[in-house]
């Protein structure tokens, strides 16, 4: 999502991460079109808006999966730290809205849209 900055996403990139960065590619859309766009892309959105979980839960909205970061240390080094563990933790994430703090990760089934080869 946009609201992560430039540096969360070059990161990822760098070490080895397929990413697209909503800022560069789409600026300036809703959040149900970013949402879309991933279930297009088949991709993971990461995001620290919490609109996108109203969307999904609320909405019904279908999703490939969202990493939502809920810290209180909002620092790019804290933010590099949280993803990088979670994204190596091997876990299922895929159709999932996943909540992240610094202690504690929160996974819970979503209107999946599986899009998977």
């Amino acid at each position: 999502d946009e609201n992560l900055g430039s540096i969360i996403p070059k990161y990822l990139k760098s070490v080895g991460f397929n990413i697209i960065w909503v800022q560069k590619t789409s600026p300036g859309q809703q959040d149900f079109e970013i949402l879309q766009l991933a279930v297009i892309e088949n991709r993971i959105l990461i995001t620290l808006d919490k609109d996108f979980g109203e969307l999904v839960f609320k909405e019904k909205l279908t999703t490939t999966g969202v990493i939502f970061l809920r810290l209180k240390d909002e620092s790019i080094k804290n933010k590099k730290r949280v993803l990088l563990s979670l994204l190596n933790s091997k876990k299922d994430l895929y159709g999932k809205f996943t909540v992240v703090t610094e202690s504690k990760v929160r996974i819970k089934s979503a209107l999946k849209a599986d899009m998977r080869n």
